[in-house]
């Protein structure tokens, strides 16, 4: 078989996972289904396939030191790790990865791979993997089918044609269908004629090309051109802007798989999970015998049907039935299990409300460690603050507020102005306002540290950077 090229799709934003999906750490980067996030899983999941290159991940550039770090916690190294600069669907960012593959590998096959999924038996998602590589080597663009276990209406459908000889389970594609209503979802359920869409693939890189080309040249022409002016960032590679953000914004569903005529499906009995709502975690979840899945500090008494997740107290849920509870550190949700799909439109109220919850968590992560709130008032803000082994912060400036650090355990080296000085546990110093500044942690333990802001203005947009080795603005 061709060479394997696994496409990572990290992008999304988990809006239906609300509260724990936020906008700087979605879905994919959180452990809501092992200890591991959803892309570690997605990563492990390929780690055995036989011909298999170093995964390329493609994701936005705000998440792009969330994957790298991900990724380094499994001692995984990707071929390139290529940034968005918006988001613009699955089929500008396939068309990208095309191109990657084709200029080294004209026969390589792209295992498109969304990082957001789950899927119970591994081992049959690897035969399915191996199947989808025979058929695509047929010169065929290959997608994952899920037997459909009721007549959902977020997904997509793909009505079956004649089976492929020779592969077992394995059709061409008479039609792909875009999410339809419920009568028309449960007339496909009944036909056995359909299957869901995955939206996991097995695409020749030669064979994608030429099909946009013929359909979608307006896509296929912005990512050339984003990808011949990309540039090297660190161990990224930032695809050109302006060229990127010219492409429509479509799916490979429809840019491409709804139009060609060499699509294929292999029937793909894996244990599959999309993770798209608190009820599809509801589904997958170990439940006791009320029907109550849990994670986290949860205690249940004549309550059934409820998937209860507690993130940072005790939750105890007595005398309900069919419900979503979440419970992080600054939001709860409580709904009707029926109505998770409308978590979203909760997000989107925030958004309008311009309010901060469904943005970040009290802890927000950075490439040199994490920060969160403990407290804040008129004219002060209380964070604390944890530096990596061997991070530092960028040497900066706040024009607007003074910063008090209490070292609580660790070693820190402080920058002020021309001074450098180490600050040790139980010691603190004192950051003047306008003062040029920088945080380090030259030790191979973790630091942790208080650290009071006071002033006029508290907001993060209050920065100028002089110099930063994560190359941020």
């Amino acid at each position: 078989m061709a060479k394997l090229y696994p496409v990572i799709l990290c992008g999304g934003t988990g809006t239906r996972l609300w509260p724990l999906s936020r906008r700087l750490r979605p879905k994919q980067f959180l452990p809501l289904v092992t200890d591991r996030t959803l892309l570690q899983d997605t990563i492990l999941r390929i780690a055995q396939l036989p011909e298999t290159e170093p995964p390329i991940v493609i994701g936005n550039h705000e998440h792009r030191f969330l994957v790298a770090e991900q990724l380094n916690e499994l001692g995984i190294r990707p071929a390139v790790q290529i940034l968005e600069p918006a988001g613009r669907n699955t089929a500008p960012a396939l068309a990208v990865a095309a191109l990657y593959v084709h200029r080294s590998d004209p026969d390589g096959l792209l295992l498109v791979l969304p990082s957001d999924h789950a899927i119970a038996d591994v081992s049959a998602f690897r035969e399915a993997v191996l199947a989808a590589g025979r058929i695509a080597e047929r010169d065929l663009l290959t997608t994952f089918g899920i037997q459909p276990t009721e007549p959902h209406t977020g997904y997509g459908y793909v009505e079956l044609g004649e089976p492929l000889p020779g592969e077992r389970d394995s059709y061409r594609i008479r039609r792909f269908v875009e999410k339809p209503d419920a009568k028309t979802a449960q007339g496909y359920v009944d036909s056995g004629r359909f299957l869901w869409n995955s939206g996991m693939f097995m695409l020749p890189a030669r064979l994608l090309l030429k099909e946009l080309r013929t359909f979608r040249t307006e896509i296929l022409a912005a990512a050339e051109k984003a990808l011949d002016a990309a540039a090297r960032d660190l161990d990224f590679l930032r695809l050109d802007a302006a060229a990127f953000e010219a492409s429509p914004a479509e799916s490979i569903d429809y840019a491409v798989m709804e139009k060609t005529s060499r699509g294929a499906v292999v029937r793909a009995d894996i244990g599959w999970s999309d993770v798209g709502s608190w009820s599809a975690l509801w589904d997958i979840g170990n439940k006791d015998q009320a029907e109550n899945a849990t994670r986290g500090d949860v205690h249940v008494q004549d309550a059934s049907g409820c998937y209860i997740w507690s993130d940072s107290r005790l939750v105890f849920a007595l005398g309900v039935k069919d419900l979503v509870i979440i419970e992080t550190d600054d939001a709860v949700l409580v709904a009707e299990r029926s109505r998770a799909q409308q978590v979203k439109d909760i997000v989107a109220r925030l958004d309008r409300e311009a309010r901060s919850e469904h943005v970040s968590h009290t802890r927000v992560y950075r490439p040199w460690g994490y920060y969160e709130s403990i407290d804040a008032g008129e004219r002060f803000q209380v964070k604390r603050i944890m530096v990596k082994p061997g991070e530092a912060l960028s040497l900066q400036m706040h024009r607007q507020r003074a910063e008090h650090w209490v070292v609580v355990s660790g070693l820190a080296r402080v920058t002020r102005d021309d001074h450098v000085y180490d600050v040790r546990e139980n010691e603190s110093t004192f950051i003047p306002l306008g003062a040029k500044h920088r945080l380090e942690n030259p030790t191979d333990k973790p630091l942790y540290l208080i650290e009071v802001q006071s002033g006029a203005y508290l907001g993060e947009d209050d920065i100028v950077r002089f110099d930063d080795r994560y190359n941020r603005r």
